[in-house]
């Protein structure tokens, strides 16, 4: 799903006018209508609730005019605050102000707004059982200030004894921006139209949006595709395409599978390599196998679960993976589909640097390159590049990141969109930039936000468990790595989402995430497979 900007949106919004015959006015009614079945569909019932809309005098308010009318009709007592003067708008938000006017009834006020202390008596007067925030939409550049400012405060004074619901984007946020900007509602829930904006889905002005609603009001989906964004929203429906279309069928064998070399560990960190290679089984490739430092190979073997193999590398004196061994692992990884490598490798010693850029570089398999293997490759050299037929997978954190490009963490923070878009575009490799609402960015510079993950993850070993699950997926379709990437981040999130449920957010660690990956999988893409496999 596409991701507008602001001007992106009023292009779209103009052609589906002009192109489409669908009048301006019907857009802004349409509007209405999905957001109060958005809160019909969690709040039920309406009857006799009473709603306080917030409105500023631009298409936003006129959208909060129209949501009012819909929600009375329903049996609620609206109760409708203009931070401003009816004779002050225009257009559409004129007209169903205008229709508000004439309604004037003991369960629908219109009430003109031009003063603090009159803002304050209104909203504090009457309790609401919810409050709709239709103040500004997405065409905030600037901080709110003087009276808008004080009705966004008062609403989230309000938001402990009433549901606020946001309409396109909550008031104080720019759409078109990832930052909050100023003072913002912080809605429970926001409906927004056509196609996320950039605030609704980017943190930390995200977090303002609460759970968010994407509402179709009219627009073709071949507009809303054609309006030239390169950011995208995963959705589910992507990840069970991708999974269906994945080899695993009635007659499989392990081989046919996928199989996945992991060169991980080092003498202290041999977690890291139990990680991958249980995240690449649990992903449902057929065979792994994980490369360590000789004298590590014993722990790993006895830590991890049976169904993984081990294999020894040559290792320096402080147990790390020697440049000797790179031949070796070329070998190993020439009977594999994928490589994995990175994770708990370190990269303080000039040997294990040298090991991974020879392997890096002179592998002929796709790879999935994380932790000390991007810190062993930092910076990143100009001149090395992927191909579409050896793809290459990276998975930075934030700081990772930063060591690749040779920039502070706040510059890659800033701007991580771009940050990642311009490093995999230039470098013809995917990107997964690790974080809230994780980043995959594509050769082409397509980036995909992940909607999935919660701050549980935020603990060790989660990113090690992420690399085996691209890699068991990768293996198991090959000529798709950044649909594989997609879906394992997509999934990596959501066992995750599983297991905050279960164990909390707080106690979550790693192995949970690997744990809680089987259930993923079935509410992804169970229905897929009871049809296929028969499973009752």
């Amino acid at each position: 799903m596409k991701v507008l900007s602001a001007a992106e949106m009023r292009e779209v919004d103009r052609i589906t006018t002009e192109r489409y015959g669908v009048p301006s006015l019907q857009l802004m009614e349409n509007a209405a209508l999905r957001t109060v079945e958005a809160i019909e569909s969690r709040f039920a019932p309406i009857e006799r609730k009473r709603i306080l809309i917030v409105c500023g005098k631009g298409n936003n308010g006129g959208d909060g005019a129209a949501i009012a009318r819909l929600l009375h009709a329903r049996g609620a007592t609206a109760d409708v605050l203009l931070l401003g003067r009816v004779d002050e708008t225009t257009g559409d938000a004129r007209t169903n102000f205008e229709k508000a006017r004439v309604r004037m009834l003991p369960t629908f006020r219109l009430v003109e707004v031009e003063g603090a202390q009159q803002l304050r008596k209104e909203i504090f007067s009457t309790p609401h059982d919810l409050i709709i925030d239709a103040i500004f939409g997405t065409g905030l550049k600037r901080p709110a200030t003087d009276l808008f400012a004080l009705a966004i405060e008062l609403i989230n004074e309000q938001a402990a004894i009433s549901t606020v619901v946001a309409v396109d984007v909550p008031s104080g946020i720019a759409s078109d921006s990832q930052n909050v900007i100023g003072p913002a509602v912080r809605a429970h829930l926001t409906v927004t139209f056509t196609a996320p904006k950039v605030g609704n889905i980017l943190p930390p002005a995200a977090d303002w949006s609460g759970e968010l609603v994407i509402a179709n009001i009219g627009s073709p989906d071949e507009l809303i595709d054609s309006a030239g964004s390169r950011l995208n929203l995963v959705e589910r429906a992507m990840v069970e395409r991708w999974l269906s279309g994945s080899r695993r069928g009635r007659l499989a064998n392990k081989g046919d599978a996928g199989k996945v070399l992991v060169i991980a560990g080092s003498r202290g960190k041999t977690g890291a390599a139990c990680l991958v290679g249980e995240g690449a089984l649990r992903a449902g490739c057929g065979l792994v196998t994980v490369a360590t430092p000789v004298s590590c190979q014993p722990v790993v073997a006895a830590r991890i679960i049976p169904e993984c193999m081990t294999e020894g590398l040559a290792e320096t004196p402080a147990g790390a993976v020697a440049r000797e061994a790179a031949d070796r692992a070329l070998e190993l990884a020439a009977e594999r589909d994928v490589v994995a490598m990175g994770p708990g490798l370190g990269s303080a010693e000039d040997s294990t640097r040298a090991f991974v850029r020879s392997v890096a570089v002179r592998r002929q398999r796709p790879m999935v390159l994380d932790a000390d293997g991007l810190n062993s490759l930092a910076p990143w050299a100009e001149s090395f590049r992927a191909r579409p037929e050896l793809p290459m997978i990276l998975t930075p954190h934030p700081g990772e990141m930063a060591r690749l490009v040779g920039k502070p963490i706040p510059d890659v923070l800033a701007d991580r969109v771009k940050v990642a878009g311009d490093f995999a575009r230039s470098h013809a490799l995917i990107l997964v930039l690790k974080g809230s609402r994780t980043l995959i960015a594509a050769p082409d510079g397509e980036v995909y936000v992940n909607p999935t993950g919660n701050a549980g993850m935020a603990t060790g070993g989660t990113g090690d468990v992420l690399t085996g699950i691209i890699a068991g997926l990768l293996a198991q379709k090959p000529d798709d790595p950044l649909g594989a990437a997609i879906a394992a981040v997509y999934l990596h999130g959501l066992a995750g989402d599983i297991a905050a449920s279960r164990v909390g957010i707080r106690a979550m660690i790693a192995t949970d995430i690997t744990a809680y990956l089987g259930d993923a999988f079935i509410e992804v893409g169970g229905e897929l497979e009871r049809v296929i496999f028969g499973v009752r």
